[in-house]
């Protein structure tokens, strides 16, 4: 998530509107970010499964295989993939509002994991 943060940095800020200005760096901001999210919850998912654990291969599996063992997660899950890589990574929206929800979710997502 630092890495994320740094990249965040770099994109640059407009003073007026306070949006970033640089898509490229807020774009690979949102795929670290995104990326910390994946690996978090295959940590997760690692210790619930056990021996059975295989890498998801769809955000539809991991959705799934998330939905079936803690709801907040899924939300938590659900709310990083809109604004992460979706709107980050995939539209490249340079909207800090939207950029700030989806780190804070990854935050709070790997923060419940971590517990």
């Amino acid at each position: 998530m630092a890495n994320a943060e740094e990249s965040l940095k770099k994109a640059g800020r407009d003073k007026e509107t306070g949006e970033y200005e640089d898509k490229k760096y807020v774009r690979t901001a949102s795929g670290i970010a995104y990326l910390a999210v994946l690996i978090a919850l295959d940590e997760y998912l690692q210790r619930k499964e056990g021996s059975k654990f295989k890498k998801p291969k769809s955000i539809e599996e991991y959705r799934t295989r998330i939905a079936k063992q803690n709801k907040k997660l899924l939300s938590l899950l659900n709310a990083s993939y809109d604004s992460l890589h979706i709107m980050g990574y995939y539209y490249g929206t340079t909207s800090a509002k939207t950029i700030g929800v989806g780190i804070e979710e990854a935050y709070k997502l790997i923060e419940y994991i971590g517990d």
